[in-house]
């Protein structure tokens, strides 16, 4: 390694400033820039549907390293700044300032944007999304003022911003387009978990609704309406429909994308001086055998540490199973592995389901476990990677049984 090398990061997030960190943990001794397009310090985002929504953390303690980090380390760190183009024959990028860098390395953290709702009135204000700190801190001013809000969109942060409104005690409905909540991400078995958990603290659930337009009263979104004519009233309307990778630096520079960018095991995309991480990344995966891509915290965490390692020209494989998390209301759940709709055969519990307190997994036709999710159940998870890491078949009734140990 020399000192005259430079490695370029895009994207200022949680995966970009854990790259920076790796790489000079790995002895990298040559220039680093990280580019983000925020201006503020790289953070994570969790807790902005989560416990900084819900006033129990500061911004402190969800920030991933403070100036003088960036300082100490000599990370060149660029905030309200993007890359606009990347020119990979002459490995340079070109800022949104309009100028110039080259890099030897370049790394793409750009993330994820909420999913637009392409209906009239979605642009009114009064509409809101989740993506970045300042749209909680718009929540939490807006929890405080209002009555009614509409959320549309029953996925993990329509339902989490959802927990944290009918804790401020506003008045909430959901409504979502599919027949029941998370069912892309648990099915419709573990759904009604959530769908019941709601219910009880006294949100109103509508599935199968198709939303037509926003409402609009003197320039502010007042409710909603459906397809079929249908009515709701609010006060503000949270639109939580999703997030979509931010492909269109990888796109213009022609490298290989599918549901995101395409990178091999050790995170390489069809670009060997460049590799991508984060939500971006669509991984062929070692352990799992297919390509995933997945727009979880923990992959931003810990892509980094094999990311910082192919860059340096070490050998490195990301082969950790997905992982997430929720917390609503009483309820706390982990979730790791990986089985798509159409992946499994069957979900066995394993404890008390109607008192939430259960590990619940998806088995595919050969009874081997897919995936696992603990429920208001604690230090099961390694039990959990070692059941689906094996690849052995189990005996469902064995699962089961609490007096069996995993």
């Amino acid at each position: 390694m020399t000192s005259a090398r430079h490695f370029v990061i895009a994207g200022a997030g949680l995966a970009g400033a854990k790259l920076a960190q790796e790489l000079r943990d790995n002895d990298f001794d040559g220039r680093i820039t990280l580019i983000g397009a925020e201006n503020r310090l790289p953070y994570e985002r969790p807790p902005l549907s989560k416990e900084y929504l819900a006033g129990k953390k500061t911004v402190d303690e969800f920030t991933v390293a403070d100036a003088a980090w960036y300082r100490d380390h000599a990370v060149d760190l660029l905030l309200g700044t993007e890359v606009t183009e990347i020119d990979r024959g002459g490995r340079t990028v070109r800022l949104s300032d309009g100028s110039t860098l080259p890099y030897d390395k370049l790394a793409l953290a750009t993330g994820a944007a909420s999913r637009p709702l392409p209906v009239p009135g979605a642009d009114a204000a009064g509409v809101y999304t989740l993506r970045t700190l300042e749209e909680s801190d718009a929540l939490i001013e807006l929890f405080g003022t209002i009555r009614r809000l509409l959320v549309v969109g029953a996925g993990w942060i329509g339902l989490e911003v959802t927990a944290a409104a009918r804790a401020a005690g506003v008045a909430v409905t959901v409504l979502e387009a599919a027949s029941g909540p998370l069912l892309g991400a648990l099915g419709p078995e573990m759904g009604e978990v959530f769908a019941a958990l709601h219910r009880e603290h006294g949100v109103e659930l509508r599935f199968e609704a198709q939303v037509q337009l926003i409402t609009v009263a003197d320039g502010r979104a007042n409710g909603v309406r459906l397809q079929d004519g249908t009515d709701f009233e609010a006060d503000a309307v949270l639109i939580a429909v999703g997030a979509r990778p931010n492909l269109g630096l990888a796109e213009s520079s022609g490298l290989l994308t599918g549901t995101g960018v395409l990178v091999d095991a050790g995170l390489t995309t069809s670009d060997p001086d460049i590799v991508a991480v984060g939500d971006i990344a669509d991984q062929e995966h070692p352990v799992l055998g297919r390509r995933i891509r997945v727009e979880h915290w923990a992959n931003a965490l810990n892509q980094p540490a094999v990311a910082a390692r192919t860059m340096l020209g070490l050998a490195a494989s990301y082969d950790r199973l997905p992982y997430f998390f929720t917390d609503q209301y009483d309820l706390g759940m982990e979730y790791t592995g990986f089985a798509a709709p159409g992946d499994y055969e069957r979900i066995v519990v394993r404890g008390d389901l109607a008192g939430r307190e259960f590990v619940a997994f998806w088995l595919d036709p050969q009874q081997r476990v897919l995936a696992g999710m603990n429920v208001n159940v604690w230090d099961v998870g390694d039990r959990i990677k070692e059941l689906i890491l094996s690849g052995d078949p189990v005996d469902p009734d064995h699962l089961a049984d609490t007096s069996v140990p995993l």
